[in-house]
């Protein structure tokens, strides 16, 4: 599947504060509140569409770290880019992760000419760290445990060559 990255809509973000994550994905869930901030220009999200639907998300900054690692300055050791991404909930376990992880990545360096790139993952999510791992990301530290979040790995990679 191509993916393409464009501006977030309203209607976008109505959509994926709709989408629910089973299990302990649930950490995932978008607050069906917070379609404003999605929108919110400073935090850089953008709707990824596939086949012409409405496939995922990515966010590009601030709004791509969680509350924990705030606390804990995590995010003002090293100079990269944080990515936060989304893929929608019926879609996720099927081999799309490493494509649509490049889609977001290109359109990141692209537009924003990063010196690298961080995210910040469930450590319980193996699945999507597999993915993380096979595009370059390393481990950089674990951190948490939250009330609500649980504990995280912060992953960096360089920037595209």
């Amino acid at each position: 599947m191509r993916f393409t990255l464009l501006p977030i809509t309203r209607a976008d973000a109505q959509a994926i504060s709709r989408w629910r994550y089973d299990g302990p994905y649930w950490v995932y869930n978008v607050d069906p509140t917070s379609v404003d901030s999605l929108l919110e220009p400073r935090f850089l999200y953008h709707a990824v569409y596939g086949t012409g639907d409405l496939v995922g998300y990515f966010c590009f900054g601030e709004d791509a770290r969680v509350s924990a690692g705030r606390r804990l300055g995590v995010y003002e050791r090293e100079s990269a880019l944080d990515v936060g991404l989304g893929m929608r909930p019926d879609l996720t376990g099927q081999g799309l992760g490493a494509e649509f992880l490049s889609a977001g990545l290109r359109f990141a360096q692209d537009s924003y000419s990063p010196p690298a790139f961080r995210l910040t993952v469930a450590i319980f999510n193996r699945r999507a760290i597999s993915v993380y791992e096979r595009a370059g990301f390393e481990p950089v530290e674990t951190f948490g445990p939250t009330t609500r979040d649980g504990d995280w790995l912060l992953m960096k990679r360089g920037a595209l060559g």
